[in-house]
């Protein structure tokens, strides 16, 4: 019998930047099977425009910490050899590893180029507001420290769309790029009239020299790190048309199990099929429209009504293509998608991600070892423990939902023959102490069950119907379930 599986994002926004993240994954891989982690999605993995860049400005795709360009020789993980090692480790303990691979843009170029452009709304990309200029820009990307290692690809202005330095004056704006065929892609998000342009040299999807390079790229990374899937980044402001050839031909070439899981970051249900539509079912994405909710909730208190959690969550339309988390390294406090759940309601959250039967659950580090930067927030690997056994031993068989109370809701898994001692009742409580009179299955009568989270001390005797009556403590939640004395 397949035990759940979960994944854990293995980094936050404000690690040190001392080059030992890879080698701290090493020497945590054992703990983390241990905790019933299956998966990890590491951060980008390529050379970022300097050491301590998280890699969401990268500069040289093909350097994974072998060559010494942008200050160093390492990214700010490690060396490329520690990568390596890093990912042994995990697959020598039937961990995968899912690598966050950056397409939408560059920094950090060579040198300028010149070259024409015009200036457009920053809320209206579609808008033009000046008439047609030459700048300099930071176009040309070269690599000399590489030397034409693992492909001879050079960049140049006519290899993006858009970038947002006038070298030449200082001025920072959105400068879309002039030539034969230039314009933002309109196979992208429409927010701001079109979300083409996110930030830095854009990627031109549209030239076909750029499609095959980055199809050539994904191929590559994948042979030499053996990895097991992609997280692919800020894909609603890539050229959807280009998202779905390079699945297809990393599928293709890599083989169906290769998983990948799209940053699609928009609430919308319904802009979230169409992308699965187009993409032919074959990536997951996350579920944004849940984390939202869960931030509201945990806003709200009492106020927020909890039978209507699920409700317009990719998780309930699409439960087998949705990848629930609760925060993230963009929704940490002062980021670029701050949305951060309070503490609270954390484990509640947790919760509601990892014992029930839909989606594919992703526990963030942050989370699970504390956040530094100017917000820190303390480490929850007690409570996330105490979940994630849960999940790995308790969170199985047919669910039922007693979704009755706004303020106190609960759900039961029956359990399975397979995994002895299976089943457990979950209780969750925004408002005061409350209950739930649930049915864990006329099999389960006589046994005695307990708290798994500690919350509640007092145990629990199943009846001969198979129900019993589980408590949870105010603003809290608690997990029952039978657990054999040692």
């Amino acid at each position: 019998m397949e035990r759940n599986k979960t994944i854990m994002q293995f980094f936050e926004w404000h690690l040190m930047p001392d080059g030992t993240h890879w080698h701290r994954l090493k020497e945590l891989a054992p703990q983390l099977k241990e905790s019933g982690i299956s998966a990890i999605w590491i951060p980008p993995v390529t050379k970022a425009s300097s050491p301590d860049n998280n890699g969401y400005a990268p500069y040289d795709l093909y350097d994974l910490g072998e060559f010494d360009q942008k200050g160093s020789t390492r990214t700010k993980y490690g060396t490329k050899e520690e990568l390596l090692e890093a990912i042994a480790a995990c697959h020598n303990l039937g961990i995968k590893v899912y690598v966050d691979v950056v397409m939408n843009h560059k920094a950090g170029a060579d040198e300028t180029e010149q070259f024409k452009v015009v200036e457009v709304d920053q809320e209206d990309r579609t808008k033009t507001i000046s008439e047609p200029f030459d700048i300099e820009g930071w176009t040309k990307f070269t690599f000399p420290g590489r030397g034409g290692k693992y492909s001879s690809f050079q960049w140049g202005f006519e290899h993006f769309n858009g970038t947002d330095c006038d070298e030449k004056t200082g001025k920072l704006g959105i400068y879309k790029i002039l030539g034969e065929g230039k314009d933002w892609s309109k196979k992208v998000d429409d927010e701001f009239g079109n979300y083409d342009y996110l930030m830095l040299a854009n990627i031109d999807y549209n030239h076909p020299e750029v499609k095959e390079e980055m199809i050539q790229w994904g191929k590559w990374l994948a042979d030499t790190l053996q990895c097991d899937g992609y997280r692919l980044d800020a894909i609603k402001h890539i050229n959807h048309d280009f998202i779905r050839e390079f699945v297809n031909e990393i599928l293709n070439h890599r083989g169906e199990d290769f998983y990948m899981v799209g940053e699609f970051w928009k609430h919308d249900l319904e802009a979230c099929r169409k992308y699965l539509d187009h993409v032919d079912y074959n990536i997951d994405l996350f579920d944004v429209a849940l984390h939202y909710k869960l931030c509201q909730a945990s806003n709200e208190g009492r106020d927020f009504d909890l039978t209507s959690i699920f409700e317009d969550t990719l998780v309930s339309s699409h439960p087998g293509h949705a990848v629930t988390f609760v925060d993230n390294h963009d929704t940490q406090p002062q980021e670029s998608l701050e949305s951060w759940v309070q503490d609270w309601f954390k484990p509640s959250a947790y919760a509601l991600i990892l014992l029930r039967q839909d989606g594919y659950p992703c526990i963030f580090y942050g989370d699970y070892y504390g956040i530094r930067g100017p917000e820190p927030a303390e480490e929850k690997q007690e409570i996330l423990d105490s979940l994630l056994d849960a999940r790995y031993h308790k969170a199985y068989g047919d669910q039922q939902d007693y979704f009755d109370h706004p303020n106190t809701i609960g759900w039961v898994r029956l359990g399975i023959k397979e995994i002895e001692h299976s089943g457990c009742a979950v209780v969750i409580s925004n408002g005061d102490e409350g209950e739930k009179r649930m049915y864990v299955g006329e099999q389960k009568a006589g046994e005695t069950w307990i708290d798994l989270t500690n919350s509640r001390n007092e145990e629990i005797l199943i009846e001969e119907d198979g129900y019993a009556t589980f408590p949870v403590n105010a603003g809290s939640v608690s997990v029952w379930a039978y657990q054999p004395k040692e």
